[in-house]
């Protein structure tokens, strides 16, 4: 089945995808550090992003109260992170991150009524799982910003973080009003559907991202999970042989595969007849049954002649009379 690991990693991903791109950032007016930002930019699109990061700080130490030189900065570091952990690089990971945030920090105390610095905040909060603080960020952005969809969709993460799957459904539904081909927030409702057993409206959403790429062998894979989830058994079937023909080798769906085929299989089995408990016939009466009273009567004058009988032949002889004197 899906395990937390696996779902973190896609909670990454997707954050990933969704993220403020370091490309959209713009120079600070009126201040220096212009070709600084330039070239960090062009260093983060080539995926240079410690790189980027060095040059956006070369464009603080020129113009420090431009709160956007700490939001590019935050960006490139954020990104470097994300690096850094699909090269297995877990502590040059955490420090990037840390980084990260204390740059959105100082973007915020710069511009607090930026509602795009708690956005920041708040999603690498999520991605280090502090979900908790990254909810008091997104809400407070919403505050600022109400109509701020990135706040929506990244408040609806950590709310799945928080296992509230009512409330992540509603902002994800509310991002998807707007925005009907947001993909991601499809998936991550559909994760939310699921984990309330509402699998006809996962399966609608997988079904949706399936549609819009048939290709798409990830949610392919999460609709026969949640089919199996439903009990409905040769749906999922059907979906994991889709997966496994074009990858054989992945042994999770196989598995997933084989117990779904299994459950199938013992549904329909036929059930070993249970041979009838007999019931007694008139012919098969007990014996004390078949004893009524006058054999009892019967029986029991027979024993007294009996016993009469056998009273009289063992009496023996007379006594001889006696000689006393009368």
């Amino acid at each position: 089945m899906l395990n937390k690991q696996s779902l973190s990693v896609a909670i990454v991903s997707v954050l990933c995808c969704a993220a403020v791109q370091v490309d959209g950032a713009k120079p600070a007016k009126g201040g220096g550090g212009g070709n600084h930002i330039q070239r960090g930019i062009q260093l983060a699109q080539e995926k240079h992003f410690d790189a980027a990061a060095d040059e956006f700080g070369k464009a603080i130490q020129q113009n420090p109260k431009d709160p956007r030189g700490y939001a590019n900065r935050g960006t490139a570091y954020r990104q470097g992170a994300r690096t850094a952990i699909a090269a297995g690089d877990s502590e040059g990971a955490s420090t990037r991150y840390q980084s990260a945030l204390a740059d959105f920090a100082k973007y915020i105390e710069l511009a607090p009524k930026d509602a795009s610095g708690y956005v920041e905040h708040g999603q690498t909060l999520s991605e280090l799982k502090q979900y908790d603080g990254a909810l008091a960020d997104l809400n407070k952005a919403l505050e600022l910003k109400p109509d701020d969809l990135n706040a929506v969709k990244f408040r609806g993460f950590a709310e799945i973080g928080l296992n509230q799957w009512d409330k992540a459904v509603a902002d994800f539904s509310a991002v998807i009003q707007k925005k009907p081909d947001d993909l991601q927030s499809y998936d991550r409702r559909a994760l939310a559907y699921r984990s309330m057993k509402n699998y006809d409206a996962a399966i609608a959403d997988y079904t949706f991202l399936i549609t819009k790429n048939p290709n798409d062998m990830e949610a392919t894979t999460k609709r026969g999970y949640t089919y199996s989830l439903a009990q409905q058994y040769e749906n999922a079937i059907a979906d994991y042989q889709a997966v496994l023909k074009v990858n054989p080798q992945d042994n999770d769906t196989f598995q997933r595969m084989q117990y779904a085929q299994s459950m199938v299989a013992a549904r329909n089995a036929s059930p070993s007849p249970t041979p009838p408990i007999a019931s007694p016939t008139p012919e098969e009466k007990r014996l004390i049954d078949k004893v009524s009273p006058l054999y009892i009567g019967i029986g029991v004058a027979a024993l007294l002649i009996i016993a009469v009988m056998v009273r009289l032949l063992t009496r023996g002889k007379a006594e001889p009379s006696s000689h006393r004197i009368r």
